[in-house]
């Protein structure tokens, strides 16, 4: 299934996330809360959505291990998803993009080690996070 272009209009962002990992849809909240002006989209890498995405951009559809970040047709995995999502926030907190300058190689490590204990860690859900009415629009359909 091709995703049409149009769900995503180009002033937004899209964040793929686990949707039964605690840790990520913590991060989930986190960034809704802190995108005052619903810049970013979501959507699980189990949905519907999330699997037309990654199958549009040749990722695999079954490996829930990475974050992924979508931005004017590219795509980021793992830290520099992380971290090209919270430069679209508002300072102070898009100053943590500096961390860019660390290698790849060292940023994607440690973001290995957590994504291989996020459930031992964190904990996961039994189903993917379902939003409120209020959230609706700010995930893709």
């Amino acid at each position: 299934m091709k995703y049409p272009d149009n769900i995503v209009p180009e002033k937004h962002a899209v964040i793929l996330f686990d949707g039964v990992c605690n840790l990520c849809s913590g991060a989930v909240q986190f960034f809704i809360k802190r995108d005052k002006d619903a810049i970013l989209k979501y959507a699980s890498l189990q949905s519907e959505s999330g699997q037309a995405l990654l199958q549009e951009y040749g990722l695999p559809l079954t490996q829930f291990n990475s974050f992924v970040f979508i931005h004017n047709k590219k795509v980021y995995l793992r830290s520099s998803a992380a971290l090209q999502a919270v430069r679209m926030l508002s300072a102070p907190l898009n100053w943590l993009y500096g961390f860019i300058i660390v290698p790849r190689f060292i940023r994607d490590g440690v973001y290995n080690i957590i994504a291989k204990n996020r459930y031992k860690w964190f904990g996961q859900q039994e189903s993917c996070m379902i939003p409120t009415p209020e959230l609706k629009s700010r995930f893709l359909p």
